[in-house]
């Protein structure tokens, strides 16, 4: 990890942090325990595989057979001709009821090298009165210490508005899978390689930018 757990921000305001909170609704089942092969489930099963990111912005790749906890994945940041590498790690599984919800989903904290230190998790939410499903971030996150002054500065000028299109397009692209699913269409799987490595979102097409790109490799200290 790249950052101290300690130096957590204590809530939204703290200075030098960036500390968000976002839900999307992304579908809706009866009053209750969730239905098996239902909405939740099937939110539960994008997020699982990491198909929610928008290809254009995030690409990952990670190894489907490892267990989820303790999983490494290697974030493909990808902004024009640039291609970051940042590394993460899953560090924690929820999978409870609590208060009144129905809740799975996992946290990730990022690993030295990353343009950020901080941590993030996603969670599947079922409201058990109601019966809607929701796709929650919740995340606290600065930037790192970045040695390249011309990345140091872009990241000053557009990390945080990437960083929000992200969690926004994230909340649709589940809600998106989700409803196709509901309507039948198979949800994407990932397809590991001869390596076992798999890259996700399963979907995402290569982009003409890809065969002239840059790779920046560890872009944080």
């Amino acid at each position: 990890m790249n950052f101290d757990p300690a130096e957590a921000p204590a809530a939204t305001g703290t200075p030098g942090w960036h500390v968000d909170h976002g839900r999307a609704l992304v579908g809706t089942e009866p009053p209750g325990d969730p239905v098996p092969g239902g909405d939740w489930e099937r939110a539960c099963a994008v997020l699982r595989d990491y198909q929610f990111t928008d290809h254009e912005r995030l690409r990952g790749f990670f190894r489907p057979d490892d267990e989820l906890i303790g999983r490494d994945m290697l974030l493909e940041g990808r902004f024009g001709v640039l291609r970051f590498h940042l590394g993460v790690r899953v560090t924690a599984v929820v999978d409870e009821v609590r208060d009144g919800t129905r809740v799975w989903g996992w946290t990730y904290d990022t690993l030295r090298g990353h343009l950020e230190q901080g941590r993030l998790t996603y969670e599947v939410v079922k409201d058990l009165a109601s019966g809607q499903v929701e796709f929650v971030i919740r995340a606290y996150s600065r930037p790192a210490r970045i040695p390249n002054p011309v990345y140091r500065l872009g990241f000053a000028l557009f990390g945080r508005g990437v960083q929000l299109e992200f969690y926004h397009r994230a909340g649709q692209r589940v809600r998106d899978l989700v409803g196709a699913a509901r309507a039948g269409r198979p949800l994407p799987e990932p397809v590991p390689g001869p390596d076992g490595i798999a890259a996700a979102p399963q979907d995402s097409p290569r982009h003409w930018t890809d065969a002239v790109a840059v790779l920046v490799r560890h872009p944080g200290a």
